[in-house]
């Protein structure tokens, strides 16, 4: 009985908040994610819509516990794999405690910044606002009146100046988020980083790779997907398939003589083996399906949430 009651006291003094990063493209929200929660989980590019999905992260520190949901950029769908990211922010806004709307210092406010507000609106949802890249604008000047702006588009809980790159502002931004979290006891164990298979993040790091070293349209045409994950006392054998649209988008993600395929594989292992402390095997293939974005049943198939796509 004494040992129920302890534990049902330190339940009522664990707090814990299910929050929604959510923001237009390349604001910055998976490098936010990724700062806050201290391990890269999220892959990050300059190109727009890396995020395809919903990622999960996990900050606990002390009695605070902190759930993210960061989120695909908010973007007018062009096929069915952007109605899929669409629905998949729809989704998270609908079944969270607060939001964390993220926009870049020094930009205007976007039609996917009112559309998100709109929605906090109708869930009478508390959202904080973090103006990222503060490190970019060399005049903060325009920061004041950036922030009467969003100030009288919404009632926001605080609006924080950051720099996920640098670090700036971080600690000011958690100390906020936290003041938005409940009592009633944590969601996941203290140690626990976010809900992603190791299989999925694994083939996320060769795509971020993909988005790196590739432009134009190819690499949002790419999919990765982990067919084989095995461990060898010590090494990690992994097979990752990259889906593309078209043939000849096939040849140059493999390159002349496999140049461009063994440097994706190459950035990849590297990243691979800090995340997983072990030496890695990565062996890459290149397959074609053709228009996959555009078919419900092709996302299906290469890992897409049904629920989803069907929301």
């Amino acid at each position: 009985m004494e040992g129920e009651r302890v534990k049902q006291e330190d339940m009522a003094a664990e707090r814990s908040a299910f929050l929604a990063i959510v923001g237009r493209p390349n604001v910055g929200k998976s490098s936010l994610l990724n700062r806050m929660i201290g391990e890269k989980i999220a892959i990050v590019s300059k190109k727009p819509q890396t995020t395809r999905t919903r990622i999960m992260g996990v900050l606990t520190q002390g009695a605070d516990q902190l759930v993210f949901l960061d989120t695909p950029g908010l973007v007018k769908p062009k096929n069915s794999l952007g109605d899929y990211m669409a629905k998949s922010v729809a989704s998270a806004v609908a079944g969270v405690d607060a939001c964390l709307l993220v926009t870049e210092a020094g930009a205007k406010i976007s039609p996917a910044d009112r559309d998100l507000v709109r929605r906090f609106e109708e869930l009478k949802l508390p959202a904080v606002l973090a103006i990222n890249k503060i490190d970019l604008l060399k005049d903060k000047t325009p920061l004041m009146g950036q922030i009467g702006e969003f100030a009288q588009l919404y009632d926001f809980a605080a609006v924080v100046p950051v720099s996920a790159q640098a670090g700036d502002g971080m600690d000011e931004l958690l100390d906020e988020l936290k003041k938005l979290a409940q009592p009633g006891g944590h969601l996941f164990p203290p140690d626990t980083l976010t809900d992603q298979p190791e299989r999925v993040i694994a083939a996320e790091v060769v795509r971020e790779k993909v988005l790196r070293l590739l432009d134009q349209e190819v690499p949002h045409g790419v999919a990765a997907v982990t067919e084989s994950m095995k461990d060898r006392g010590g090494l990690l054998e992994l097979q990752v398939t990259l889906y593309c649209e078209r043939p000849n988008h096939k040849g140059i993600l493999i390159g002349k003589g496999g140049a461009m395929l063994k440097k994706i594989g190459s950035m990849a292992r590297e990243d691979l083996e800090a995340f997983f402390g072990c030496k890695v095997n990565l062996q890459l293939w290149v397959k074609v399906k053709e228009d996959w974005r555009q078919r419900p049943e092709t996302l299906q198939s290469l890992g897409f949430s049904l629920k989803d796509l069907e929301l």
